[in-house]
């Protein structure tokens, strides 16, 4: 086992207040350039046009998912419970400061377009040439494959998979506190330290104490409004929306061998699907946001507006619809084509079945370790799922809610007002 370091290093956080580092294999990952590079990816995508204040970086949730499993860890091992087993307690703090470094700019966008995945890419990260490897390959020749296994959820120890991945792990307890701190809500406060205080390790799992009930239910009514309130919120999706249709016209026209003034290196092998885990780590936000500067001088129309909307915030306007009807959908298909715009960029309806909302599911554990549900231990040491205790989390386990929106640019659409039939007019208020 390497030796701590002679000095504990200390990182300044606003949600933590301090991030301990002594291992001197945390310290050395820290410090490789694939994962200085999350200072350029933003945690949050696009919420950045919707909360100004959210421009907070994979880097730092990567740093406070680390300090949540490194408490988690020391206070295991403080009370010396048996359950833990502490020689995972290295593979366990590499895979929580490690599990993200796969992320691309804007993610969840890019990955929609491209069928790209992050966690892929972080495996091939922590398995390829990189500065990663080598740190990890020095500490332990084993230990890359070690937490590649933990980030693809195969690992052999589940409780070591459960404080990364879980219903209640410490990615998500992260990015609940750091993205409402960043946002300027308060629907993502929760009591970290109690829930820290009553997290137990039994028999390969990760339990709560009953008595901390509470607390967890705090924890999982917090998440359920931040998904509302906050990662879907329309503004949000309006921008996504507008992102992701630079992505599939640059893609398309790239297909048709369209003559671009400007493409980057690794945004031609994005488009060739040849990407290379190098070529991966060049793409950051800055590369993006610079080709779409770019792109506003293109000579295709819909790319060069595309990406003008998108720099400068001239987002799409949202209606709300009560439920999908196909017949009204293609009748605003068939106006905007005759009105001039194409609906493959100009429209979109963006619906409830789409949103990833990670809603708190008691059965999960019938679907393989990746979620198993949130299990209570009493002092007769019987383990109770926490729905069946809990009517408040009963009442939003398995929810699903939201409604229908239609996108749509609005000064152009008004342009042409006169010539949409007065049913259009009448669902777009004009």
């Amino acid at each position: 086992m390497l030796r701590g370091l002679s000095e504990e290093k200390v990182f300044k956080d606003p949600v933590h207040h301090s991030v301990f580092i002594q291992d001197p294999t945390i310290w050395k990952l820290i410090d490789t350039p694939e994962f200085q590079r999350l200072r350029r990816i933003r945690q949050l995508g696009t919420s950045y046009m919707t909360f100004h204040g959210a421009e907070h970086s994979r880097f730092s949730h990567s740093l406070g998912v680390y300090e949540i499993t490194r408490k988690i860890i020391s206070q295991f091992e403080r009370n010396g419970y048996p359950d833990w087993p502490q020689e995972e307690r290295l593979v366990s703090l590499c895979a929580a400061l490690l599990h993200d470094v796969g992320h691309g700019p804007f993610s969840h966008s890019l990955e929609q377009v491209f069928g790209t995945h992050h966690e892929k890419w972080t495996c091939e990260i922590l398995l390829g040439d990189t500065g990663i490897n080598r740190v990890l390959r020095e500490a332990d020749p084993s230990l890359p494959e070690r937490v590649s296994s933990v980030i693809c959820k195969t690992y052999g120890q589940p409780i070591v998979v459960s404080l990364v991945s879980s219903q209640m792990d410490a990615d998500r307890m992260d990015y609940l506190l750091r993205d409402s701190y960043f946002t300027g809500v308060h629907y993502g406060t929760f009591d970290l330290d109690r829930i820290l205080r009553v997290l137990r390790p039994y028999k390969g799992k990760i339990v709560v104490k009953e008595t901390g009930m509470h607390a967890v239910e705090a924890y999982l009514m917090s998440r359920y409004q931040m998904y509302w309130q906050v990662y879907f919120h329309p503004v949000t999706r309006s921008s996504e929306i507008v992102l992701r249709s630079i992505f599939k016209r640059a893609r398309i026209l790239y297909r048709s061998d369209y003559r671009f003034e400007f493409l980057l290196p690794p945004l031609r092998r994005l488009f060739d699907g040849e990407l290379t885990v190098g070529d991966y780590l060049e793409l950051d936000e800055a590369m993006v946001q610079t080709s779409f500067g770019r792109w506003t001088g293109e000579k295709d129309p819909i790319l060069s507006d595309l990406c003008k909307r998108f720099l400068n915030r001239q987002l799409y306007k949202y209606i709300p619809m009560e439920h999908r009807d196909e017949t009204t959908l293609s009748e605003f298909r068939r106006q905007w084509r005759e009105i001039g715009l194409d609906p493959d960029y100009y429209l979109e309806v963006d619906t409830p079945t789409d949103l990833p909302y990670d809603v708190y599911d008691t059965d999960s554990d019938q679907g393989g370790p990746e979620k198993p549900p949130i299990l209570l231990l009493d002092d007769k040491e019987r383990l109770t799922e926490i729905s069946e205790k809990s009517e408040i989390i009963r009442s939003i386990a398995k929810v699903q809610r939201g409604k229908y929106h239609i996108y749509y640019p609005e000064e152009l659409v008004q342009e042409h007002a006169d010539r949409l039939s007065p049913d259009i007019r009448k669902l777009l208020y004009l």
